[in-house]
């Protein structure tokens, strides 16, 4: 049997796929084989999750484990995805501080690849994490918290250490979000008002595909402090607001997106883009991201601007979103106040591969790191002079997997220290 991944663009190599029970029952599976790697949600577009060995599953390891409130954390299985844990926690009276645009992936998936949500304050998705705890290539188990000198290391990991069990995320009161959509806001507003438009509410998105001289659409996610911003706009730096609620690209039904035109609904059921209970069926498409500093995001708008006839057959939309900056060592905020352009493609490999090394070519002045997890052709001497911790990430990875047990051909090109 063949097991793809959520958008079917790629075929992974695994030759079977267990279900252990337990975690003594997953540490004897992983002394046992000579290639290991976890079968998530399947939401990355390229071969980091790929394996020649077998495939863990933890779908069923999806508990929420303990609530503190006296930390102020919440404790979840390797295998739980955001929208198993969204529902519980709200009930508390409790919240995660952001989310994916999707609540359908795994919290472990989602740490490991530094996926991020999106707010001009808000840190990544992976910054929540206050301890973790993974399983080695020995079998070994180990816990890491906030403040262990590893700690940095571990939690954007790419699968190349071991096999998280559970993870404690920091949680935060409950709150209430509203959504606006506006249409058509000039690109030009980012050269002097880029810091006004993104700080503007909780959290903004902007969604172009470069053919004409503005954003087509700018979701803004507003909580009460936003001020203005939580009632609605009549003007939004020249965008007007909408009048019926909008899909992020403008032939598509509205229907699976998250309530807008100001309707007040708890986070989890507006911080993502689509409903929770809208499940995406296999996607038929292919996603880029490009991840830089944020005082670059009208420059390098312009150079994409100037591929839209090259982008043209290929894209369906770019999204431009900001994250604050953290400290883990393979985070693509690492230090750094950033913004991040994302690619949504059609699904022809072959065309995007051309397009590819254009794009990354335009956005090279502006030293843009690639996402983890999707697809990019960033040589891989160029990409590790991205990640100035990548050294001491190496270290890590003898230390937890020195025969290469969770390695694969992406951990050998891009991670693992072959010299």
């Amino acid at each position: 049997m063949s097991y793809q991944n959520w958008a079917g663009n790629y075929t992974y190599g695994a030759t079977a796929l267990i279900e252990p029970e337990s975690v003594e029952q997953l540490q004897q599976l992983v002394k046992q084989h000579t290639k290991v790697k976890v079968l998530g949600s399947g939401h990355t577009f390229n071969s980091v999750t790929d394996t020649d060995g077998v495939f863990i599953s933890l779908r069923h390891w999806n508990r929420v484990l303990e609530l503190n409130e006296e930390q102020g954390t919440v404790t979840v299985e390797g295998g739980a995805t955001y929208g198993e844990l969204c529902a519980q926690l709200s009930e508390s009276g409790y919240a995660l501080h952001n989310l994916a645009s999707l609540p359908h992936i795994t919290i472990a998936g989602a740490v490991a690849t530094s996926t991020h949500g999106s707010g001009s304050s808000n840190v990544s998705l992976a910054a929540a994490v206050q301890s973790l705890e993974f399983i080695d290539a020995d079998g070994e188990l180990h816990i890491f918290h906030t403040g262990d000198d590893e700690f940095p290391g571990v939690v954007i990991h790419l699968g190349a250490l071991g096999i998280v069990t559970k993870l404690t995320l920091r949680i935060v009161p409950a709150y209430e979000v509203r959504q606006f959509v506006y249409e058509n806001l000039a690109v030009v507003q980012l050269e002097q008002h880029a810091e006004a438009i993104f700080s503007s509410s909780y959290s903004v998105s902007l969604f172009t595909d470069w053919q004409s001289t503005s954003f087509h659409q700018v979701w803004t996610k507003s909580r009460e402090q936003d001020g203005e911003n939580y009632s609605g706009r009549a003007d939004f730096y020249g965008a007007t607001p909408a009048t019926t609620p909008l899909h992020p690209l403008p032939d598509m039904d509205a229907q699976n997106c998250t309530a807008q035109l100001g309707e007040p609904g708890m986070w989890f059921e507006r911080l993502a883009h689509f409903r929770m209970e809208f499940t995406p069926s296999a996607g038929k498409e292919l996603q880029s991201e490009y991840l830089m500093a944020r005082e670059h995001v009208y420059e390098a708008s312009l150079a994409v601007h100037r591929l839209r006839e090259q982008l043209a057959p290929v894209l369906f939309v770019s999204e431009l979103r900001t994250i604050a900056a953290d400290d883990l060592w393979l985070s693509p905020f690492y230090k750094q106040e950033s913004v991040a352009f994302h690619f949504t493609w059609k699904d022809n490999w072959e065309a995007v591969e051309q397009v590819l090394p254009l794009l990354e070519e335009a956005l090279a002045p502006f030293h843009a790191r690639p996402h983890w997890g999707k697809l990019f052709t960033v040589p891989a001497k160029k990409l590790q002079q991205q990640f100035e911790k990548l050294p001491e990430f190496q270290k890590l990875v003898q230390k937890y997997d020195p025969q290469g047990k969770f390695s694969n051909t992406y951990l050998d090109t891009y991670i693992r220290d072959r010299s």
